[in-house]
């Protein structure tokens, strides 16, 4: 933090990485053979939404360039608010790589329109096998870079911590794994 920051008490928003996120695609044969992770064919970007002409653009712009994709690729793409007033673009893919394409596209449209702060994670979903197909999310924090899972229990709001440590030490090598739990958020209510 720099001498001003300070005296003003003041930091810099902290700029979002999204060039991790590719480390997905090839996570995937490791997560479906070692932890029965299947792919669901759903995966979503969340992002705080900024109440400007800008943003409005920049999200005409991406609608645009979503529903080119979905052509090509016949990803099913739609979006909503969460009872936080946080932004989802949800996407629906039987191909797990074109959900990670389409994801990454997303962050790179906001990031160059300069909206890349307003990023706060990917969210891909995927269902563990011998649980009945429970839900198992790898969430990736556009700030910190890194990936880590969060597996809901139940109903309510609850989680299966043990799990996430189990998956999270698995994986350890082939994402980029979070190294401290503590920002391994919960995220209540994902749409998909």
């Amino acid at each position: 933090m720099g001498f001003l920051e300070t005296l003003f008490g003041r930091t810099k928003p902290v700029k979002s990485k999204s060039e991790q996120l590719f480390a997905m695609s090839t996570a995937s044969i490791t997560l479906q053979t070692k932890l029965d992770l299947q792919a669901a064919g759903a995966a979503g970007i969340v992002f705080r939404p900024v109440d400007s002409s800008y943003f409005r653009e920049a999200e005409q712009e991406l609608s645009g360039l979503l529903a080119l994709s979905s052509k090509e690729d016949a990803v099913h793409v739609e979006s909503q608010t969460d009872r936080f007033g946080f932004r989802w673009i949800i996407l629906h893919d039987s191909e797990f790589e074109d959900l990670v394409a389409t994801i990454h596209m997303v962050s790179l449209t906001l990031t160059e329109k300069g909206f890349g702060d307003q990023l706060l994670a990917a969210v891909f979903r995927l269902n563990q096998g011998d649980a009945g197909n429970r839900p198992v999310y790898w969430v990736y924090n556009y700030k910190r870079g890194s990936f880590y899972p969060f597996v809901p229990q139940g109903s309510g709001e609850r989680r299966d911590n043990a799990a996430e440590l189990h998956f999270s030490s698995v994986m350890d090598g082939e994402l980029p794994i979070e190294k401290a739990p503590e920002h391994w958020y919960p995220l209540w209510g994902i749409p998909f």
